[in-house]
């Protein structure tokens, strides 16, 4: 399935070496004020940053309106949105076409649809499909934002260097301190040494992995659904469709299998006449529900599975075992443009529980 969700649905569509790639998105309430400024803000984060830390491939990734949004506010209409894959070379991946490269989907693809499914570049399992996530999210953040809700990712670790989390305090400072790093860190002494790693993974042919963190502030008590369609199952839902995304975790996540129940638990207090909890190891997500501190979500992204470095595969056509060795243009380390698209599918996951729950109008 290439959709999402039940009151705010995505679809994505389109391949890495295709003519476009986008997203439809249907249930925008019409009239809703759309700031496509911003949706084009998030895309250019979404690009590659840093010439010496990012693939060579060099897309303008314009945002085409193909339809629901006329003068800047939502028809009513299914939104569908592009952009266009201009710089494409297929020879590298036409060279690789019987010889599946290890860490990428090519064999379990080619066994699911046949020798002629086109995998150039990734095809649909591509990073580069994740443009229609991010301005999916970016619109859907134009649906809460009005009633206070804000989300803030960052890179947390890159290749085992982790950096000190600040306290979750003052969103839109920090989000400048973020979008002044390189790597889209938010401790400024960390960044730079994080960015000489990816370097380092670079010019060796090798490649990094890390941790992307994502902040939601402002979520009303009670959004969410229990069970099935909690809101640590529909984010994980959402993250583990980001291509790279190896693990998922919330609030102190697998830490918490180390602590005693007094340790772990979250003892409630007032404050100014609000309920709210010491500490927040959960997460803020209880029963499925939000609890009214900020919720907090974890991604373990692996290391870039194209690399310079020869690696052993398998012949499909003689049968034979193989070596190869990825060329193009890849990125030693995805985590930095991670962070845009981890930030767009929670806003997509709160937007439909949003909208599902009644917040929204």
């Amino acid at each position: 399935m290439m959709e999402f969700g039940r009151r705010f649905r995505v679809t994505v569509f389109g391949s890495s070496h295709g003519p476009e790639v986008g997203a439809a998105i249907d249930g925008v309430p019409r009239g809703t004020s759309i700031d496509l400024e911003r949706v084009q803000g998030e895309l250019d984060r979404r690009r590659p940053t840093g010439r010496r830390l990012a693939t060579r491939r060099r897309e303008p990734d314009e945002l085409v309106i193909d339809s629901g949004i006329v003068e800047g506010r939502a028809t009513g209409d299914p939104i569908r949105l592009h952009v266009a894959n201009l710089d494409v070379r297929r020879a590298p991946y036409e060279a690789l076409a019987h010889t599946p490269r290890p860490g990428h989907a090519d064999y379990p693809a080619r066994v699911r649809y046949g020798p002629d499914a086109d995998l150039s570049g990734g095809g649909i399992f591509s990073g580069r499909m994740t443009v229609g996530l991010v301005a999916a999210g970016a619109i859907a953040r134009d649906l809460f934002r009005p009633i206070g809700i804000d989300l803030l990712a960052f890179a947390r670790a890159i290749g085992g260097i982790e950096g000190e989390v600040p306290p979750i305090d003052g969103i839109r400072e920090l989000r400048e301190r973020r979008d002044a790093s390189e790597v889209a860190a938010l401790d400024p002494k960390v960044g730079p040494r994080m960015a000489e790693a990816i370097e380092r993974a670079r010019r060796s042919g090798d490649s990094l992995g890390g941790i992307v963190e994502g902040w939601a502030t402002g979520v009303p008590v009670g959004v969410g659904e229990p069970f099935f369609d909690s809101i640590e199952s529909e984010l994980a839902h959402l993250l583990f469709s980001i291509p790279g995304i190896k693990g998922v975790e919330f609030g102190d996540g697998f830490g918490v299998a180390k602590l005693r129940g007094s340790e772990n638990n979250d003892s409630y207090t007032w404050d100014h006449g609000r309920v709210t909890t010491r500490t927040n190891h959960a997460g803020g997500v209880l029963g499925g529900l939000a609890t009214g501190r900020p919720i907090v979500a974890r991604v373990a992204v692996k290391p870039t599975p194209s690399i310079a470095k020869r690696q052993d595969t398998v012949d499909l056509i003689s049968g034979s075992s193989a070596t190869l060795v990825v060329k193009g243009r890849h990125d030693p380390c995805i985590v930095p443009r991670a962070v845009a698209v981890v930030e767009g599918v929670m806003a997509i996951g709160f937007a439909d529980l949003l909208l599902r729950g009644g917040y929204l109008r």
